[in-house]
């Protein structure tokens, strides 16, 4: 029935039936009401003409599931109560599945060549999942409808599923249901008075209806994870409650959460406690960079009234600074503390050799759960000749005792605009290459040219649309060559700085041997609850993603924890609606939720409210007098949606909004918050205000404005 024509006619018999049902009330006659009411008349028919009343109620029930009429549902108690459990049962299931798959092919006839032939490309992924999986997603469906069974049937229809397994699956997952269902209806149809509703059976009954997707839900955990450990042998007895690999952020909170509600637990790392928050990221940056920012205050001097301010230093003692602060914080990240708080912390390279074993320093550990904490690495891009550099990366900048006199940064995101300013500022001649339109592409259009033109006025070299593509250099220079739209560009160049992004750390400790998935971002998959395909394998921080911060990698600890040691009374999904972040360039860039580019994106509407800095007291006596505050909200309310501020302490000064975004707060509530004056969160009450004198009741005002006037006479 390739033909058009047949299709059209079959589109038209099925648009004429459904027509008709709803024309002539038929769905009156699925009402419980109705069938009640009928109850001693069918009763009587059924003894009298048992085989024509189950032929006709198979027949109808099975037109109602194919053309995905409402009806089923009551149909099925209605079964119950006419012709009794067994008998009913039997013929809901057969003629469920049968309409089921009816649906499923009408969908596929109509509508999966035309879906498949322009969403092809797209919908590669899910049909290789359907091929691979199909028959368990379906069954997982059945057993635990998450969406309505019609629905469930049209899609499966679009796939390359095939009919029989199809067919064969929904007759198997939905006996339960049906049974359930079934049930209730004999206990309904024995219903002779509104005395029974109270009946024991009946209570029960309902019960089971509600009580039936938690079972199922268990039922199929217990499947799914008996597919999934196919193969392993779990231990009788285990020597630790939780076993967390990577002692960074993600890791450190993890245990110390473990240990805290007394559970054994072992941390394991194979380099550096603390990660590289601590070691080779946010705590050695803004180190550096506030020694940068010291210098550029002194350059500053007549602004404050000073004539003049020189300033000497030596670079190598500016990075043992750096070390310093380093080795001051060390002790909150170290194996003695976690040690007295209960963790047993091993030093070593740790390898998962099962889902409850894991193998360190010639020792097997066997666990309840793992926590993978591994964390990220500098992403390396294919630039040719990149191999004969001794490049740089946030790893091993930090070893860097003399200034580089011809800096280049690849990468315009956080990492990158962050040591752009600050060795610029350091005394280095900086070029900036970041290969999209602008740097900090996750920013509005205005925030990135903010910040271009703030470093271009300190003599920075901001190329953007520019793609690293070689390195050459002989025996006195190197040079970088990037692509832009109009030519090469040939940049010279001592040391090279690589900031495009990180990746994260999932190979070389098990989980290829495990077939743990990678996502499509190149992070572990997870669920939700941040487990991966093993129900007691989890995953956070960097590794897990979507956000590569140490305060997410932390927010994430404690589901990943909770859920590990308490997950078999009470899981958590990850709670990523409100997640703040700050690129620490001078001046700062806070953000917490939408923007306008993403409002824009994703047709979500908005007003926006801005005050500018510049009026903020504080932020004159201070010199400091740049940048805004930009809240994005829901019209008509003052409910926040998003909030960028570009100015200094931005990231201390988006707490307030962080915190009235996660509690529901709105600008009304920070407007009526005492602030102390002269400080710059005043900016926060000022943003509100500013909101509040565009929503001024107008009309209102006016008959005020006439009430003081007829007061004066």
């Amino acid at each position: 029935m390739k033909n058009p024509t047949y299709k059209i006619l079959f589109v038209l018999v099925i648009i004429a039936l459904i027509v008709g049902f709803f024309i002539f009330d038929l769905g009156r006659f699925l009402t419980l009401d109705y069938l009640k009411g009928q109850q001693e008349t069918f009763d009587h028919y059924y003894q009298h003409n048992r085989l024509t009343t189950l032929l006709l109620y198979f027949l109808i029930y099975i037109l109602v599931t194919a053309l995905s009429l409402p009806g089923a549902t009551v149909m099925t108690l209605a079964g119950g109560a006419l012709f009794g459990f067994w008998t009913a049962f039997v013929v809901v299931s057969f003629a469920s599945s049968i309409g089921a798959t009816l649906a499923f092919l009408v969908s596929r006839f109509l509508l999966r060549d035309w879906v498949q032939r322009k969403f092809g490309d797209k919908l590669q992924a899910i049909n290789r999942g359907v091929e691979k999986e199909g028959a368990f997603y379906l069954f997982s469906l059945r057993l635990v409808p998450i969406f309505p069974f019609f629905v469930i049937n049209l899609v499966m229809g679009l796939t390359p599923l095939k009919t029989l397994l199809y067919y064969a699956v929904s007759q198997i997952g939905m006996l339960p249901g049906t049974a359930v269902y079934v049930n209730a209806g004999t206990q309904l149809g024995q219903l002779q008075s509104a005395s029974g509703i109270l009946s024991p059976g009946l209570l029960l009954s309902f019960a089971l209806l509600g009580v039936f997707p938690l079972v199922a839900k268990r039922v199929l955990g217990f499947f799914q994870a008996r597919k999934v450990y196919r193969g392993y042998v779990k231990p009788k007895a285990f020597d630790y409650n939780l076993i967390v690999i990577g002692a960074g952020s993600a890791g450190l909170v993890s245990s110390y959460i473990a240990a805290a509600v007394k559970s054994k637990v072992a941390l394991i790392e194979k380099h550096k406690m603390g990660g590289d928050c601590l070691n080779t990221g946010c705590v050695p940056s803004k180190a550096l960079i506030r020694s940068a920012k010291m210098l550029s205050y002194a350059r500053r001097a007549r602004e404050f009234g000073f004539e003049k301010t020189e300033v000497e230093f030596n670079f190598a003692e500016v990075m043992e600074r750096v070390q310093r602060k380093i080795a001051e914080i060390e002790p909150h990240d170290s194996v003695e503390r976690y040690s007295d708080l209960g963790v047993e912390v091993l030093l070593g390279e740790a390898r998962i050799i099962s889902p409850w074993a894991v193998a360190v320093e010639g020792r097997t550990l066997t666990t309840r759960s793992i926590i993978i904490a591994t964390g990220a690495s500098p992403l390396i891009p294919p630039v040719k000749g990149l191999e004969q550099v001794d490049y740089l990366t946030s790893d091993n900048l930090w070893e860097l005792r003399a200034l580089p006199q011809k800096l280049v940064i690849l990468g315009g995101g956080p990492i990158g605009c962050e040591m752009t300013q600050a060795f610029a500022r350091l005394g280095s001649e900086v070029t900036q290459i970041e290969m999209g339109p602008r740097i900090m592409p996750r920013e509005d259009p205005e925030v990135s040219s903010f910040i271009e033109e703030k470093f271009q006025s300190e003599g920075i070299r901001v190329l953007t649309g520019h793609q690293a593509v070689e390195i050459r250099q002989n025996n006195e220079c190197r040079w970088l060559f990037c692509r832009n739209g109009e030519g090469d560009v040939r940049i010279e160049f001592d040391r090279l700085l690589i900031a495009v992004g990180r990746k994260a750390n999932t190979t070389g400790f098990g989980l290829e041997e495990l077939g743990v998935e990678i996502a499509s971002q190149g992070t572990l998959s997870t669920d939700p609850f941040l487990r991966t395909r093993f129900p007691n394998i989890f995953a956070a921080g960097d590794v897990a993603g979507p956000y590569q911060f140490t305060h997410t990698s932390a927010h994430q600890a404690w589901y990943a924890s909770v859920n590990a040691l308490f997950g078999q009374f009470k899981a958590f999904k990850v709670d990523y609606r409100v997640i703040p972040w700050c690129t620490f360039t001078d001046v700062e860039v806070a953000r917490v939720g939408l923007n306008e580019s993403e409002a824009q994106k994703n047709s979500i509407p908005y007003e926006v409210t801005r005050y500018g800095i510049d009026d903020l007291d504080r932020a004159i006596a201070d010199s400091a007098n740049e940048g805004w505050v930009k809240v994005l909200t829901q019209p008509g309310t003052d409910k926040i949606l998003g909030v960028t501020i570009v100015g200094h302490h931005a990231g201390d000064l988006l707490a307030e909004y962080v915190l009235a975004m996660k509690y529901k707060l709105g600008l009304n509530k920070i407007l009526g918050t005492i602030h102390i004056y002269p400080t710059l969160a005043e900016m926060n009450k000022y943003a509100a205000g500013e909101w509040k004198r565009a929503h001024a009741p107008e009309k209102l005002l006016r008959w005020i404005e006439k009430y003081h006037a007829w007061r004066r006479g």
